[in-house]
């Protein structure tokens, strides 16, 4: 799963820790943030990988998103999600697909919904690091 088990395509373009972008972030490929974001970030099947010491505070769409550091925003992925330690997501995630390894935080709403359904929708009001549901 994740880092170990599925490869990622090589890395097209990155934001070292000292770099800071306020705006609309669009790219194809693999993205890599280490730095600060404000905005939007866009994809239609790319991947953008939030690394530990990156700050996103941004909408994310793309096709997967894999956070290492903090997003604060929403992420609606087209393939999957996957939040690793010390990962943390302030804000609602959309994806067929989601993996938050223990250690690893979501507070917000998750929404999963296979790509080919548009009706229905398994909806969890919140999930812990550990993968368990609350009600």
């Amino acid at each position: 799963m994740g880092r170990k088990g599925k490869k990622h395509d090589a890395i097209s373009t990155f934001l070292g820790p000292d770099a800071s972008i306020d705006g609309t972030i669009e790219f194809q490929g693999t993205i890599r943030l280490d730095g600060k974001v404000e905005g939007k970030i866009k994809s239609s099947e790319g991947t953008v990988i939030v690394g530990e010491k990156a700050v996103v505070n941004a909408e994310i769409v793309v096709g997967t998103a894999i956070v290492m550091g903090e997003v604060i925003g929403t992420i609606d992925a087209a393939d999957r999600i996957e939040v690793y330690p010390p990962g943390r997501v302030s804000g609602d995630i959309q994806s067929p697909v989601i993996s938050i390894e223990e250690g690893g935080m979501l507070n917000g709403n998750c929404t999963m919904k296979n790509r080919s359904e548009s009706g229905s929708v398994k909806r969890l009001s919140s999930v812990r690091a550990t993968g368990s549901e609350e009600a």
